[in-house]
Formats: structure tokens, sequence, C-alpha cells
């Protein structure tokens, strides 16, 4: 996806290029279908993208409108947290049902009741702890 880029010539430091309008188009569709997988409403897909309920739905039904900065960022780490599952679970529809497992490193929540709270910080948490327990980052 986006390219590593240097942060300064005299550092061994990387960051990730700014995802593309392109990118973050084929990020959505694919998290469209992701949240097909998932088994998540309409409303709460809306929730998790910060979109109004008509802007997602409309976007969804194929009129993608612009998306802003706060936006390529959770497609971003919601695609995140599917590849951590992909690769920590062999069969695709135990990593499709964990999201919605209660989970004791949550409290007892699941991953979806704490990316529900609606903050690009709930997703990155979700992200976070499964970069972890895969062990990668």
């Amino acid at each position: 996806m986006a390219q590593l880029q240097p942060v300064d010539t005299r550092s061994q430091e990387f960051r990730p290029a700014p995802i593309t309008d392109d990118e973050a188009a084929a990020m959505f569709r694919a998290t469209v279908n992701l949240f097909r997988l998932w088994g998540i409403t309409d409303e709460q897909a809306a929730t998790l993208l910060d979109l109004p309920l008509r802007t997602y739905r409309r976007w969804k039904a194929g009129e993608l409108g612009r998306i802003d900065r706060d936006s390529k960022a959770r497609l971003s780490n919601l695609m995140g947290i599917h590849k951590a599952l992909r690769l920590i679970f062999r069969e695709p529809q135990r990593a499709y049902q964990w999201i919605d497992k209660p989970n004791e490193a949550f409290g007892g929540r699941s991953a979806l009741e704490i990316m529900l709270g609606g903050e690009l910080t709930d997703l990155m948490r979700v992200r976070r702890y499964l970069d972890a327990e895969r062990g990668g980052w």
C-alpha cells in the first residue's frame, strides 16, 4: 500500500507516505466487504468510520465522496485489524467471529464494543493489541 519515506536524511526513522485517494477508495470498498463478514450494521459502520449514516449509505452505494485524513486513518486501522486477525487465525471464519467475542484484554468487552466508542484511538487500541498478540508492530 503506502510506501515508506525517510523522515530525515540523517535518521534511520521511516514513516508511511500519505494514503492516496485511490488507495482510500480501495480500502473503503474492502472495509464494506469486511463489515459484511463481521456482521456489522450500517449504523455500526457509520460509527466506526465517524460518518453520518446517510453519508455511509451513499458511499456504500457507490457514490464515494472525499475521504479525509481521519477517515483514511480509520480505514487503515480497520485493514490492519483484519490483517492481524488473518495472521492469528488460520480459519477465516474464526477471525471474523473474534471481533464480537468478549475478551479479557478489554475487560470482558468485545473488540467491536471497544471500537464502537467511536474514536480513532478506539480502533488503534484494538489494532495495537492484535499487533502485539501476533508479535508484529
